[in-house]
């Protein structure tokens, strides 16, 4: 057994069956005989059909889930109305994607009920136990190729409405033996315990076992397909040209074209950050360092597609790839211009001030920036916000940070190199001299006035306490400019001053790594631009639980089904968004804003024994309360309150510890 973390502080920020159509086959019941299809060749599919009659009509009536967090699915709408001897219609759910749009256009008045509005059908048809209407879908699994029942994982259907609908389905359906029930909560995961033993119950876990393929950021790029090793990466330079496969998911990676790992990723890992903001295809794909299809375009020029249910590779000319290179090239980032006025040790809390009467959140966030960077901005803002429990924390601006490179020559070096040609066309070069600059700024003194007010902060504010710097630039979390992962935080212990000192010059000194240079230089930033400011707190080097989170379904972009997506690992020794090979983390969807809560577990935590969970049901409240807050507090900046009306979340960074 494991103890249970307890203090949550916030940091940061398909298959289809070959049939033909025709005349109806019927039993001597008047039913549909199995594999009978019920459309006919080249007919466009029906509204709805009470039979499924073999695998083309599934495929004519399925959509894609709304809720698609396992890949290779296709899904049909079902429901059965108790208002009409149970009569079954599979929607077609591609016309009516919810099931409300097609009760109330097909089942409601006439000699039936009136279907009333959605507010209240939700309320009525998911949470009670008088409901007219069972609703549920059947998802074909392409990985598995099982048919899986699934009802909502807010839905409190008892296990009798589940097998009713089951064994209702079967009857009605072509693929009654290869149906199975898939629950997708942890609620009714309890009730689907109580289904009868004839049933058969397939987990997440199971399903998501059975699938080869893993599609993460979608999209179509050309590169030349190269073959590495995670672990070259630390030594082997690679362009920005090519499409990599390798064995497992990086800790970090340059700008790609594509990326395809053997090892499946999590939707939040950093290699899948980075692909998402510079919306470039990246893919899981068992096997894929020997897959036979890769392989044949090795060293070659490809378009590389990554689709929801497939993925594809086709050679591309020279003159394709470079006419993409270029349609792509990214529009080049200018950052916030560099506020010094500020040159004194700030408070969180008062770095980013409320906006005055009718003054915009965003805007005030963004001049913010220009002083203590995007981290501390942002935080700045958490540090007042309702049910959000932050550890106490101060900035250093930009100002210092700016005198340590003027005061050590360290701005008039970087213009000899940017002004050098073979620094600009040699990798090999770039990475040598901004080692050596990097190893300069380690060992250079920081100016004495700044150090005396620092060691008074820290003795006044802060006496006793481990400190972590990290860095807030103004070149994160910026449109068109993410850049997640570009920087390196740090600790220092006042106990040895030289501690704190080397904690601080280690954190400005990864403003010059080589893959951060190469991806601004990608993206076309002067690099004399960039300036680091630093928020400054405890660090709590024994954390019992740390995780990332996002503040909306990423696997819903359509917001019908709300809900927080977490990625959470025991202890704080291994890291959720790279951890080892074959470590997982707890992964999992919490509807918060449901009646009941629900949470639908998609991966478990191999550092915690089995059937049980990183948090406990009351630490996932706590963490929910203080992720919705967050996401109402900066929707006036990014969200519905801004005039956003796209997909909006916040992006997370969480632990729990023993301390308060």
């Amino acid at each position: 057994m494991h103890a249970r973390p307890r203090t949550l502080l916030l940091l940061a920020l398909a298959a289809t069956g070959a049939c033909n159509g025709g005349a109806e086959a019927t039993t001597d019941t008047g039913e549909p005989a199995p594999e009978t299809c019920q459309i006919a060749a080249g007919a466009d599919a029906p509204e709805f059909l009470p039979h499924i009659g073999c695998a083309d009509d599934f495929q004519a009536l399925a959509s894609e889930p709304i809720d698609a967090n396992l890949p290779g699915a296709r899904s049909v709408k079902v429901v059965q109305d108790h208002a009409d001897g149970d009569t079954l219609y599979f929607q077609n759910s591609v016309l009516y994607p919810i099931h409300y749009d097609f009760a109330s256009a097909h089942l409601s008045g006439g000699d039936l009920p009136i279907v009333p509005q959605l507010s209240d059908f939700n309320t009525s048809e998911y949470y009670s136990p008088e409901r007219r209407f069972n609703l549920a879908a059947v998802t074909y699994y392409d990985g598995p190729k099982v048919y899986a029942l699934e009802v909502a994982p807010y839905d409190t259907a008892s296990a009798a409405m589940i097998e009713s609908l089951f064994r209702a389905i079967q009857a009605q359906a072509f693929f009654r033996d290869s149906l199975v029930f898939h629950p997708t909560s942890e609620a009714v995961t309890v009730e689907a315990a109580r289904l009868p033993q004839d049933i058969p119950v397939m987990s997440t876990d199971e399903l998501y076992a059975e699938i080869d393929y893993q599609p993460l950021s979608l999209g179509s790029a050309m590169g030349r397909l190269r073959f590495l090793t995670a672990a070259e990466l630390e030594t082997v330079y690679v362009s920005y040209q090519e499409i990599l496969v390798l064995d497992e998911a990086p800790n970090d990676i340059s700008v790609v074209q594509g990326l395809i790992t053997e090892e499946f990723q999590t939707p939040l890992s950093h290699v899948n950050v980075l692909s998402l903001n510079r919306h470039t295809p990246n893919m899981g794909l068992r096997g894929a360092t020997t897959d036979a299809t890769l392989r044949a375009f090795e060293g070659k020029l490809i378009e590389l597609k990554v689709e929801s249910s497939a993925w594809a590779v086709r050679e591309v000319s020279e003159a394709d790839a470079e006419a993409f290179w270029e349609a792509h090239k990214p529009t080049p980032v200018v950052l916030p211009s560099k506020n010094l006025d500020v040159q004194e040790l700030v408070d969180i809390e008062l770095a980013t001030p409320e906006p005055a009467d009718g003054g915009s959140l965003r805007d005030a966030i963004k001049e913010s920036v220009r002083a203590f960077g995007g981290k501390a901005a942002h935080y700045s803002i958490l540090a007042r916000t309702d049910g959000v429990p932050i550890p106490k924390a101060f900035a250093i601006p930009i100002y210092f940070y700016e005198q340590f490179m003027t005061d050590n020559g360290f701005y008039d070096r970087i213009a000899d190199m940017l002004a050098d040609p073979d620094f600009k066309t040699d990798p090999d070069l770039r990475d040598v001299q901004l080692g050596l600059l990097r190893a300069d700024m380690i060992t250079a003194p920081l100016d004495g006035a700044f150090q005396a007010t620092l060691k008074a902060k820290l003795a006044k504010d802060y006496p006793g306490l481990a400190m972590r710097f990290r860095t807030s630039t103004n070149s994160e979390d910026l449109d068109g400019f993410p850049c997640a992962g570009c920087y390196e935080s740090h600790t220092g212990d006042p106990a040895d001053w030289t501690d704190v000192l080397d904690a601080i010059r280690e954190t400005y000194a990864s403003a010059w790594l080589f893959r951060t240079f190469e991806e601004r230089s990608y993206y076309g930033i002067e690099h004399s631009s960039v300036s680091m400011a630093l928020l400054v707190h405890h660090n709590f080097p024994e954390e019992e639980a740390n995780g990332v989170a996002v503040t909306a379904n990423p696997f819903d972009a359509s917001g019908i089904d709300p809900a927080l997506y977490v990625n959470v690992q025991y202890g704080g020794e291994v890291e959720v968004v790279h951890p080892p090979p074959g470590i997982a983390s707890d992964q999992f969807l919490y509807f918060f804003g449901s009646p009941n809560q629900p949470i639908s577990y998609l991966a478990h935590s191999s550092l915690v024994p089995a059937g049980e969970t990183v948090l406990s049901s009351k630490q996932v409240y706590q963490l929910g309360t203080a992720l919705t807050a967050i996401h109402s507090r900066f929707s006036p900046a990014y969200g519905p309150a801004s005039g956003n009306d796209g997909w909006y979340a916040m992006d997370i960074e969480f632990k729990f510890d023993d301390e308060a």
